[in-house]
């Protein structure tokens, strides 16, 4: 009976072994498809959220990992949640003119501003640098004609300001008599083939223009000025500047001469209708674009913007501003060009984080080496050009109020 039993006791440890085994065995299988391969390296998933004035929320987050795959990121965010009843936007451009540039930094320094971000598009070479590629409407004047890209409008009230999302046309006319007329081609940009382009005070001291076209200089509603092949006239304080070549130049040299009264009109007006009480509120417009999310849903216009497919689909350094369900505003930038610290985002994975953070409306705004947030005077995003922080044309600032 005793060999029996030291049997039986000698099988049972047998299995006991074998259980522990498997065990063993399985826990290392798990523990090994946890762990990253050699290829990858996580980087720390975290959060940090600090107000930094009333109605003023900084989040700053940290995603993903760094892998062979760029689906795994990692990505470095950085949002400013803002209540407008607490706090108050502004929308200016660089060195106070239509032309110019300048670093978010500078602009943020010089106006005293707790925050603010990069916002809309500009040209980036030639005597017009800085000058907004886009509409542009600051203090109630306008300052650039739409381009059919996606817009910002800022609304001032009594003790809140409100924002308007979509898409403006532009309409303009100059009129001398009763019967000369002409379309208005634009304003405060370079001057192409047969053009009527209007230049405003705010848009520098002088046109910057070549001598290959007509120039009419208009003070309190009449031309004093008619000046044919000089170039670069000086913008009146008082007026504007009419500047034509090819057809317009041969139409002004028709219709207006010294002393004519001429008059001009300007009209901007919304694709979509039903936001056109809105828009006629607005007194600050920046254009920006594509459209990123429209009534919860991500609805992203490039193509209806005439914006190619990769800017789309591509990861880049991303910066967009969004209205949420709660009624405040969402500044974000998104890092990228940068392995292993942050690869960028897709306009797609742009919009599925902001309606992951509430957003109802948003629009893209300038990214790439232009993405730039500053607080206190401080950068909180890595911009992407290896020199640094970019100049731009504008920016969107956060005031406490």
């Amino acid at each position: 009976m005793r060999p029996i039993n030291i049997s039986l006791r000698r099988s049972a440890r047998n299995h006991v072994l074998r259980f522990s085994i498997l065990i063993g065995l399985l826990a290392c299988i798990s523990l090994h498809a946890a762990i990253p391969s050699a290829t990858q390296t996580l980087t720390s998933s975290a959060s940090k959220s600090e107000f930094i004035a009333p109605g003023i929320e900084h989040l700053q987050i940290t995603r993903g990992y760094k892998s062979d795959k760029e689906a795994t990121g990692p990505w470095f965010i950085n949002m400013l949640r803002i209540d407008l009843s607490r706090a108050r936007l502004q929308m200016v451009h660089a060195m106070d003119e239509a032309v110019g540039l300048e670093t978010v930094s500078s602009i943020a320094a010089r106006y005293g501003a707790l925050a603010a971000v990069n916002s809309g598009y500009f040209r980036t070479t030639g005597t017009y640098r800085g000058d907004s590629v886009g509409v542009e409407v600051l203090g109630g004047k306008l300052l650039s004609e739409p381009n059919g890209r996606a817009a910002i409008g800022l609304i001032e009230g009594g003790s809140r300001q409100e924002l308007v999302f979509g898409h403006l046309m532009f309409e303009g006319q100059i009129t001398s008599g009763l019967n000369a007329k002409h379309d208005i081609s634009g304003l405060n940009r370079p001057r192409a083939d047969s053009e009527l382009i209007i230049f405003t005070p705010e848009f520098h001291r002088t046109t910057l223009t070549e001598p290959n076209g007509l120039e009419l200089v208009v003070r309190r509603g009449r031309v004093v000025a008619v000046r044919d092949l000089k170039g670069s006239s000086v913008i009146p304080a008082d007026g504007f500047v009419i500047s034509t070549s090819g057809a317009a130049r041969e139409w002004a040299l028709k219709n207006l001469r010294v002393g004519a009264r001429v008059q001009l009109k300007l009209k901007l007006s919304p694709v979509e209708t039903e936001a056109a009480g809105s828009w006629q509120k607005a007194t600050s417009v920046v254009g920006v674009g594509p459209q990123l999310i429209k009534d919860g849903r991500v609805e992203i216009t490039n193509i209806a913007e005439k914006i190619l497919p990769s800017f789309v689909t591509d990861t880049h350094p991303r910066t967009a501003i969004a209205k949420l369900k709660s009624g405040q505003v969402l500044l974000v930038t998104v890092d990228g060009r940068q392995p292993g610290e942050s690869i960028g985002m897709s306009l797609n994975m742009l919009a599925d984080l902001l309606i992951e953070f509430g957003a109802v409306e948003a629009i893209n705004l300038d990214g790439g080496g232009s993405t730039t947030m500053v607080i206190r005077n401080k950068l909180v995003n890595k911009p992407s050009d290896a020199t640094g922080e970019r100049p731009v044309s504008d920016a969107i600032l956060v005031h406490p109020r």
